[in-house]
């Protein structure tokens, strides 16, 4: 049977995504910025809606595990900025955040899966994992591109050098491009 004091403090400790916010927009002078929990709950509705256009054959629950998953050791470790990473030793996030994760799952059913689920999407070793990752930059880009129509935010930094990248999937390089087509067009219009 499962241990509901141990279920109850995983639900504690990932309720506080709510409150941590997301580092780069802070950074950057965005006020009252999206929650890693809105970001990750982006980035599940993300990864739900390009699955359908993905021609390789997906799990769902599987994918949308992942996505729900990927950004939970924050809860703990709080939201690290890109630009901050350089300065950590190799490895050293991916460690901690697997170590939280291990922490947080410990004794639950199924603690073995997600914590499985979640090196799929470090490692982009499956569709699924290799999916997440794609939607996880995109949920970023579009949160970006928000900002800047809806709150006049400056975030050009954001899209440098993302033309250079690649994406795993044809879908999500198609959102991109669509994406940016948009963005050009917005900030035609305002100039």
């Amino acid at each position: 049977m499962t241990d509901a004091g141990q279920v109850l403090e995983l639900l504690l400790q990932a309720a506080r995504l709510k409150w941590v916010p997301r580092s780069g927009w802070l950074m950057r002078g965005v006020p009252d910025p999206e929650s890693v929990a809105e970001h990750s709950w982006g980035t599940a509705f993300l990864a739900l809606v390009l699955s359908a256009s993905v021609d390789e054959p997906l799990d769902r629950g599987k994918l949308l595990t992942i996505a729900l998953l990927h950004d939970l050791p924050e809860a703990v470790l709080s939201d690290v900025p890109t630009p901050a990473t350089p300065y950590f030793p190799p490895a050293a996030k991916r460690e901690a955040e697997g170590r939280v994760l291990a922490d947080l799952f410990a004794g639950l059913p199924g603690d073995e899966p997600w914590l499985a689920c979640w090196e799929e999407f470090e490692a982009g070793s499956t569709p699924e994992g290799r999916l997440v990752q794609d939607v996880d930059r995109l949920e970023m880009l579009l949160q970006a591109y928000l900002y800047e129509t809806n709150r006049g935010s400056r975030l050009a930094e954001f899209w440098q050098g993302q033309s250079q990248r690649s994406f795993h999937f044809a879908v999500s390089q198609a959102v991109y491009c669509a994406l940016c087509e948009r963005r050009a067009a917005a900030l035609a219009g305002a100039g």
